[in-house]
């Protein structure tokens, strides 16, 4: 299984139709679901909440539902594990909160991992400091 991260501009491009990435980001939300059926098996799109709150992407407006149905992204909510992870690399990188939730999930997802970013240099270093190969994918 191959899991794909968004980042706050990937998460705004795709809520958002008069933005200028939206269709960017509809393939490439599209793309991800083709790869999974493809290889039948379930590709993850991923969206920590501190990502999603930031963003302003509300996911039970009238306006949400059908992004809510193209994009197939799963919220991942900060239990105590999963913030102290964060808080550490937010403390190691001097990151935002926002970017060390990402962090975390580059950290604690198996198998192949895509960020589709608008700052590949926060990502990069985050890969770099949690030993992972991410493909990042500026958008």
């Amino acid at each position: 299984m191959a899991t794909t991260i968004l980042d706050n501009e990937a998460v705004q491009a795709l809520v958002d139709p008069r933005h200028r990435k939206h269709r960017r980001m509809l393939a490439l939300c599209e793309a991800a679901h083709h790869r999974g059926a493809h290889r039948r098996s379930i590709d993850a799109v991923l969206v920590p909440v501190a990502v999603r709150v930031e963003a302003g992407w509300t996911r039970n407006g009238p306006e949400a539902a059908r992004i809510n149905l193209v994009s197939r992204a799963r919220d991942v909510v900060l239990d105590t594990n999963r913030t102290n992870r964060a808080t550490l690399i937010r403390r190691s990188l001097g990151v935002s909160v926002t970017d060390a939730t990402i962090g975390e999930l580059i950290g604690s997802c198996a198998g192949p991992i895509q960020v589709i970013t608008s700052d590949r240099d926060d990502s990069d270093r985050m890969a770099a400091y949690l030993g992972r190969s991410v493909e990042i994918i500026v958008l």
